[in-house]
This record gives C-alpha cells, sequence and structure tokens, in this order.
C-alpha cells in the first residue's frame, strides 16, 4: 500500500435522527439537517454540519426494518481505499466479513465489512467533486472541535487486528499506555499522525467496536449538555496525555460516543 488509509467520514446510525440533531447540536454545536435525502433504498441521510460551513459526517435514520434486522444505534467510520472490491476481497481472504456488498453510490464506491475481530466499518473509494479531484476529507482533525479527534478499537485480540491494520491499511503501532488490570493501550499512527488507539474489549462491550471521539470546546460543558440532553455519561472526564480531558457517553438514542475538549 502506498499511502496509509484515513477516515474520511463519519455516519451516525440512529432511529430518531431529529433527536439526534437535538442532542450534538447542544452538545458539539453540530447542524443535522432536518429532512434527509432519499437514497436509491429509501433511506433518509442527512448531512451534520459544522460551524465552519464543513460537513462532520451524515446520520443514516434506521428503518423498523433495519432494526427487526438486528440494527442498533452506532457511530461507524469510513476508510479511503484507491479500490472497494479489491479490499473486500482481502478482507474477507484474512478473516474479515462482508456485511455489504461494493455498491455504487453518488459520492463513490462503498461496501461494509468487519475485521476479523468483529468490530464494523465501511471501506470507500470517493468521487470528488468536478474541480476538486485532489481534495482531501477533513472530518478527522486531531485539534478541533466539531470534528472527531480519535478513533478507538476495542477488541478481543489486539495483537491480530494491529497486524490486520497494518497490512490492509499502512497503519504503524508504536507506543502505549498501561491501563493496568485492563491491558495495554496501544497507539495507532497513520504516517506520523497519532489517529486513535486499540485496547481490550471491556465487560459490558458484546463485540468489538471502534468508539470515536468528537472534538468539543470544553469538556465541562459538553458533559453537562449530555445529561441536560437526554444522553448518559458512562466514564467521567478523564485527563489525557497534553493536558485534555476525555469522556464517554451513551447519546438518547443508544449510540455509544466519546468526546475530548480542554476544561476552561
Amino acid at each position: 500500500m502506498t499511502k496509509a488509509a484515513n477516515f474520511i467520514w463519519y455516519e451516525l446510525m440512529t432511529a430518531d435522527p431529529a433527536g439526534a440533531a437535538s442532542f450534538y447540536g447542544a452538545v458539539v454545536g453540530w447542524t443535522i439537517e432536518s429532512e434527509g435525502l432519499q437514497t436509491a433504498g429509501g433511506v433518509d441521510y442527512r448531512m451534520i454540519g459544522r460551524s465552519d460551513g464543513g460537513n462532520a459526517g451524515g446520520v443514516l435514520a434506521l428503518t423498523a426494518d433495519m432494526l427487526a434486522g438486528g440494527a442498533r444505534p452506532i457511530w461507524i467510520g469510513y476508510l479511503h481505499v484507491a479500490d472497494v472490491d479489491a479490499a473486500v476481497a482481502a478482507i474477507k481472504a484474512d478473516g474479515g466479513a462482508v456485511q455489504m456488498a461494493p455498491m455504487d453510490i453518488p459520492v463513490g464506491r462503498i461496501a461494509m465489512v468487519t475485521d476479523p475481530q468483529g468490530a464494523a466499518f465501511y471501506v470507500m473509494n470517493p468521487k470528488p467533486p468536478e474541480g476538486s479531484e485532489d481534495m482531501e476529507s477533513d472530518v478527522f482533525s486531531v485539534t478541533d472541535a466539531q470534528h472527531m479527534r480519535w478513533n478507538e478499537l476495542a477488541t478481543s485480540d489486539a495483537d491480530a487486528a494491529i497486524a490486520f491494520y497494518k497490512k490492509h491499511f499502512g497503519w504503524g503501532q508504536e507506543g502505549e499506555m498501561d491501563m493496568g488490570p485492563l491491558g495495554a493501550y496501544r497507539f495507532l499512527q497513520r504516517g506520523e499522525v497519532m489517529i486513535g488507539a486499540v485496547m481490550p474489549l471491556m465487560e459490558g462491550y458484546p463485540v468489538p467496536v471502534w468508539n470515536f471521539y468528537i472534538g468539543v470546546d470544553d469538556i465541562d460543558r459538553a458533559h453537562a449538555a449530555v445529561t441536560a440532553n437526554g444522553g448518559t455519561v458512562t466514564s467521567e472526564p478523564m485527563e489525557i496525555p497534553g493536558g485534555e480531558y476525555a469522556m464517554n457517553a451513551i447519546d438518547p438514542q443508544g449510540a455509544p460516543v466519546g468526546f475530548v475538549g480542554p476544561r476552561k
């Protein structure tokens, strides 16, 4: 692989887009469209807007049929690949599974897969707007509020997962933090940029999963807004290397989510 893959999009799957818009508007400052685009499959899809005019991702409305089929509210990330079909075949050959076969959508080609341990993500080869062929996604930022700032994989086999993402997406793994009885928190790099970490699956996690941390302007303001707007705090703000704070929550619709930012 010539260039390590980056997260180019994030998607909230939820049964209540309007409720999610209210919650994330209060906690993060995002604006989520009040009406969705009807996609080819009749799916309601809404864009998440940042206050700087950019997009932070999208919201996919879970239908009754999706919920009956086992779908649940969740955040899911999109990884950029040059060839979706080849990536899917290679992932499957290495023990991953295909949840949604490769398909074309107006903005590119996508597929949903799970890694060999069962954590779900999309792979995508986007179709950039005409005249913006060299444009890079800015939905992920290591520093900025209203962007996704950290990608955390909770998995049943950290060694195998790290080997898988190194092989298929070109990431590095250097450095770790000792979490005592909970095990090692092992950092992931895309080139020189630290993009996230891999950690052991904790009690209460039914399956391996990617967790994402959204940047906020003030962790204490965000914490208060989570509880005031129907969310549930699952871990209180904790200082992280660099002096900022991270916390975990479940949004009112049931999707786990993290927040990270300064204490003011």
